[in-house]
């Protein structure tokens, strides 16, 4: 093969690692995505049940005891 040929090939060998390299990053950031839009929405539903006082485990304020180093 002469020099160029070579080099051509080569290239195309780096095209190909960069394409598949590509391929995996924007996978991995469509399922971070998918992530943070769930933890999002979490989030949300958890304001908006802290806001409205309705989880039953949660006790208003006034009444919590203080902590144990008072």
């Amino acid at each position: 093969m002469t020099e160029l040929e070579d080099r051509i090939n080569e290239l195309e060998a780096k095209v190909a690692f960069q394409d598949e390299t590509i391929e995996t990053l924007n996978n991995e950031l469509s399922a971070h995505q998918v992530r943070l839009a769930k933890m999002q929405r979490q989030i949300e539903l958890l304001a908006e049940k802290i806001k409205e006082g309705r989880d039953p485990g949660m006790m208003p304020q006034h009444q919590e005891p203080p902590p144990p180093h008072y």
